[in-house]
């Protein structure tokens, strides 16, 4: 359509153009520019050929909708649907939105996964919001499963909305995890949450656990009663985890605690009792331990979800959560899916090293010599860093 042409479309309903809106929207056959014209009376957009927002955006839209049209949304909420253009949202629309969103979070959290897939590692966590539920408002848990395949390539493989972050919620949740087909766990990561805990010991049988590094040292911290002895205890045990050999983590370990043990018997206590767990990735090849040691993929999923969920302030319904959580994490599996959360060299060491354990060669003897020279290295780390925390002092 010409120029010209658009003038007097215009003319025909009363207004006149006023710019336009550039999109490159992604198709099957490329990426078109589209110009999109501005009206300066009412509003033209082709949602029959363009979306109107992201998936993430179309879920924020419904819920700040349903939050207007229910008559519970604060000042806050009611500036923001402003801004979305949706402060007088017609049913129909957000409708169709709802629609085409619950069907991919159903897509998504139901899929099944065939026999010959296997997930050697499995990372679970959760995270709450707001939400109204049988006419008062209470925080809701949101439990999200991220696994890594056996190519290295990330999924989200689950998520659910639970009124507690409990055994009984986590139970359920993995027992779907595995009717999906979720099998091959070789290793799960995760806090030390007692319900989640027994949750994983009783579905994914012969699978290790390994303690978040990260929550340790929080929880270490946390038993600790002055900042400066936090501060001390977390440059203590920082050190530790930053090694590249399994005999010297060890040493490092020990003598971390002991030391920690001069600041806080509390946390000295905490070390002692989560060693088999907090060391479970040495384990795995060396080159692999940065990732399965800690939480941290899934949380900068959760990190998305509670960035969203802030603009809502309270969702108005559990479906509404649901629905937001099911594009934040659909859009970060669609991610995943395009490259590798391990490199393909790395997953052909983490399988050789399997079935060298499977014919009981899987580690070098450890001799008195290396036992000496890990525990050297280990007096010298941790020599350096009180050094460190002295000088920072004076």
């Amino acid at each position: 359509m010409t120029g010209t042409e658009a003038d007097m479309a215009c003319e025909d309903v009363g207004t006149a153009r006023n710019g336009y809106r550039d999109r490159k929207p992604d198709t099957c056959i490329g990426t078109p520019d589209l110009r999109i014209p501005k009206v300066r009376n009412g509003c033209f957009f082709p949602e029959d050929v363009i979306e109107r927002y992201s998936r993430t955006d179309r879920a924020l839209v419904a819920a700040v909708a349903e939050t207007c049209r229910s008559g519970v949304s604060t000042r806050k909420v009611e500036g923001v649907a402003k801004t979305l253009g949706v402060d007088r949202p017609g049913k129909d629309q957000v409708s169709r939105i709802c629609a085409a969103l619950d069907a991919e979070a159903a897509d998504l959290n139901g899929r099944m996964f065939g026999e010959d897939e296997e997930f050697p590692c499995l990372w679970l966590d959760a995270t709450y919001a707001r939400c109204r539920d049988g006419g008062h408002v209470s925080s809701t848990a949101v439990v999200t499963a991220i696994a890594c395949d056996g190519q290295g390539h990330g999924h989200m493989v689950g998520f659910d909305v639970v009124d507690t972050e409990s055994y009984d919620s986590w139970l359920p949740f993995l027992r779907r995890l595995r009717s999906r087909g979720v099998r091959g766990v070789r290793l799960v990561v995760s806090n030390a949450h007692e319900g989640l805990v027994r949750a994983i010991s009783e579905t994914f049988l012969g699978a290790a656990w390994q303690r978040c590094i990260v929550h340790l040292i929080r929880d270490c911290c946390r038993a600790t009663r002055s900042r400066s002895k936090r501060v001390r205890v977390a440059k203590l045990l920082s050190p530790v985890f930053r090694a590249k050999d399994a005999l010297v983590v060890r040493a490092l370990y020990h003598r971390a605690t002991q030391m920690v043990g001069q600041v806080s018997q509390e946390a000295q206590r905490i070390l002692v009792e989560a060693e088999p767990d907090a060391l479970a990735y040495l384990d795995f090849p060396s080159s692999h331990w940065k990732r399965p040691g800690t939480n941290n993929v899934q949380e900068r999923c959760n990190r998305e979800t509670r960035r969203r969920s802030r603009v809502v302030q309270v969702f108005p319904s559990r479906q509404s959560l649901v629905r937001l959580v099911g594009a934040v994490v659909a859009e970060s599996d669609e991610t995943w899916s395009q490259s590798r959360y391990f490199a393909e060299g790395k997953m052909d060491e983490f399988w050789s090293l399997l079935e060298r354990c499977g014919h009981g060669d899987g580690s070098e003897p450890i001799t008195d010599a290396r036992r000496a020279a890990a525990d050297e290295e280990a007096r010298k780390v941790l020599d350096a860093a009180g050094v460190a925390m002295e000088r920072e002092a004076a």
